[in-house]
């Protein structure tokens, strides 16, 4: 699967006093989009854990490019676009569907790691079916 398109609307609990989506809540919807991806895959990440693989975030970004309001519907775009022996990098777009414009883009990086923290190398499943594309920011 080159990338995997969640929707989400805009709570107002996600908003602050200026009424726009709080920064922090990028992050929250990063995770959920990330989640259906592997369930998309078939993947679903608890079974990951039921196997004794986690992957804890290593490195986190985002840019804002315009704010969203309460009641906005929402894409966030998620793809892989990289891997190495233990770690893969996950790319993200966040997009006003009504305007169709860009809102934030980002990326998170995980370590595949063990029960006692230790990296492990990337599941072989895992590689085998995700597809490396780069979304373009």
């Amino acid at each position: 699967m080159e990338y995997f398109d969640y929707e989400y609307r805009v709570r107002y609990s996600d908003t602050d006093k200026m009424g726009i989506s709080y920064y922090a809540n990028y992050f929250v919807w990063f995770e959920a989009a990330r989640t259906e991806y592997f369930r998309a895959l078939e993947m679903p990440y608890t079974e990951c854990e039921k196997s004794g693989i986690f992957l804890p975030v290593v490195e986190s970004q985002a840019r804002y490019h315009a704010p969203c309001t309460y009641d906005d519907l929402l894409t966030v775009r998620t793809s892989v676009s990289g891997f190495t022996p233990s770690t893969m990098r996950f790319e993200y777009q966040v997009f006003h569907q009504l305007k169709a414009q860009l809102l934030a883009s980002g990326y998170t990086v995980h370590v595949f790691v063990n029960a006692a923290m230790k990296p492990v190398r990337v599941p072989g499943q895992v590689s085998a079916r995700v597809s490396i594309h780069k979304l373009l920011s």
